[in-house]
């Protein structure tokens, strides 16, 4: 038990220790644990061996959750035919491609078998891409397809894989697929999540406008993505979709059911569940390196070297035509483009941010150990496959990503999210003002108070104007280091610091008690947490 424990305090240790890393020399965190975690295997100790049923369904499915929680249901629902794109039919796509490639170098492997390995490859990881991606910063259309993508791709790529596996369990291997009951399984499957998604975002938004309890809120978010994810699995739909459904709704409506006091909450623990747990997963992936490697040693080099290139093939190029090819269409012919508002730059970068994860490897290494008695045919050599196509992926397109993005400019407008955000602020305190307004002249207000709250108003609404005025300017003009709203957010930051010092020396000299410290303490902190950020 001592052991265990102590195996996990490392672990912790190293995803603290990448993020930091990560910050500090500008480094993918994922490809420094993946890294790590590698070399460990090669040392004396315990490991960390993947198992499928833990992954699919303790760690997938509040890592889904918290991202669609922050992913936008109106921009996405805008780049819908994006989405619909590389979430359904690039990932049927990339199935049928890799499975013909791998049957046509390794022989006696069923096509079935093959397209398993294909599903199980298809969908890209945007645990990876979007953590590399926030790092060096991702437009906003751009990052709404990645994430877009991927709360849809999941769902296909893995009813797609039961198919398939089901295809080699229960039938000859040279028997292709039935075409119209793998759509109609397809089908069942995406409506039967889609279903269970909104009913489980309906139950919990009845359950939450009755808790006024920030905790408890937060409980409650935890245990969502559960909720959602094992009835729907239960009744043979898609477990991922309704949890993708679910988040994507209650994050939508999260002003109606959430008091502030509760998002603040939520927010920070939901930021250490992502932490710990996307660490835990890039951890896992270096780790099954002592399990894989082993297995392919009854095969020839020749064959092992040729199945894995046309795996890895299969999988970034077919990304990279199917984004690409529809932007050399004439320019009156763009909009027949799946992805008509997205420009070439973008369309490069969306190619090359298909990083493989720890979806894929759960897959393959569920694959059944046998059928009837009979091993599943050449699953080492699948295993072996998905895990140079994972790590390849990962570590290769992690490590460039950032750096093409910049080569590229694919960047995000600062100045628009300023504007936008200053113009929200202006409209907001306008808002707060007639509210008071209607306030004082309903109930008395004693003069003195609408006058502090008339002024906070006002001072805020004129912030914004004036940030509003500088970053229209002409850039000849600009002549201000930073807009009114950041210096006031830096100088109320360096006042609240000298206020909890002081508070920190009246609890030292006796003055006040620990209690009525942390109570002052938390007033700073809420205050601080609304200030612009930094």
């Amino acid at each position: 038990m001592l052991d265990g424990i102590a195996f996990g305090l490392l672990a912790m240790a190293l995803v603290v220790g990448a993020a930091l890393a990560a910050r500090r020399f500008g480094l993918p965190a994922p490809v420094l644990l993946v890294g790590a975690s590698a070399v460990y295997t090669l040392l004396p100790g315990p490991d960390l061996r993947l198992e499928p049923d833990i992954i699919l369904v303790l760690v997938i499915p509040p890592l889904l959750f918290s991202a669609a929680l922050g992913a936008s249901l109106l921009e996405i629902r805008a780049n819908r035919r994006a989405v619909i794109s590389l979430s359904v039919l690039l990932v049927v796509a990339t199935t049928l491609v890799v499975g013909g490639l791998l049957v046509a170098v390794v022989p006696g492997l069923p096509f079935a078998a093959a397209c398993a390995l294909g599903a199980a490859l298809a969908p890209p990881d945007a645990v990876s891409a979007l953590s590399i991606g926030r790092r060096v910063g991702l437009p906003d259309r751009l990052r709404t397809v990645i994430e877009g993508e991927s709360l849809l791709n999941d769902a296909t790529a893995l009813t797609l894989y039961t198919v398939a596996v089901a295809a080699v369990v229960n039938g000859p291997f040279d028997v292709p697929f039935d075409v119209p009951f793998v759509i109609g399984r397809f089908l069942a499957a995406v409506f039967g999540g889609f279903v269970g998604g909104i009913a489980v975002a309906w139950l919990i938004g009845q359950l939450r406008r009755r808790i006024e309890e920030p905790v408890a809120e937060t409980a409650v978010s935890l245990a969502t993505p559960f909720a959602a994810y094992l009835p729907a699995e239960a009744m043979h739909a898609s477990g991922v979709l309704a949890v993708a459904t679910a988040g994507l709704v209650l994050g939508h409506q999260s002003r109606q059911l959430l008091s502030g006091a509760a998002r603040l909450h939520a927010l920070a623990v939901w930021r250490l569940v992502d932490l710990l747990l996307e660490g835990f997963v890039f951890l896992l992936i270096g780790q099954q390196f002592v399990a894989v490697v082993p297995a392919i040693a009854d095969y020839s080099v020749g064959t092992v070297l040729a199945a894995a290139a046309v795996t890895i093939g299969g999988v970034l190029l077919t990304r990279v035509f199917w984004l690409l090819l529809p932007a050399l269409l004439p320019t009156r012919l763009r909009f027949l483009s799946p992805h008509p508002h997205l420009s070439g730059r973008e369309l490069v970068a969306l190619s090359w941010s298909g990083m493989r994860g720890v979806i894929s490897l759960a897959a393959v290494f569920a694959l059944p150990l046998s059928t009837d008695a009979v091993a599943f045919p050449h699953r080492d050599l699948l295993l072996f496959c998905a895990y140079s196509t994972v790590l390849l992926t990962l570590v290769g397109q992690g490590l460039t990503f950032g750096p093409l993005l910049r080569r590229l400019g694919v960047r995000p407008d600062a100045d628009e999210g300023r504007r936008q955000r200053a113009r929200a602020r202006a409209a907001a305190a306008e808002a707060g003002l007639r509210t008071l307004r209607s306030l004082q002249a309903h109930e008395p207000i004693p003069d003195v108070l609408v006058e502090r709250l008339s002024r906070a108003a006002e001072d805020r609404k004129q912030r914004s104007e004036d940030s509003l005025k500088a970053l229209n300017a002409p850039s000849d003009e600009q002549i201000l280091p930073e807009s009114p709203t950041d210096t006031f957010g830096r100088v109320r930051r360096a006042m609240i610091e000298a206020e909890r010092d002081e508070l920190q020396l009246w609890r030292d000299s006796g003055q006040l008690s620990d209690i009525s410290l942390r109570h002052l303490e938390n007033e700073l902190d809420h205050e601080e947490g609304a200030l612009p950020p930094p």
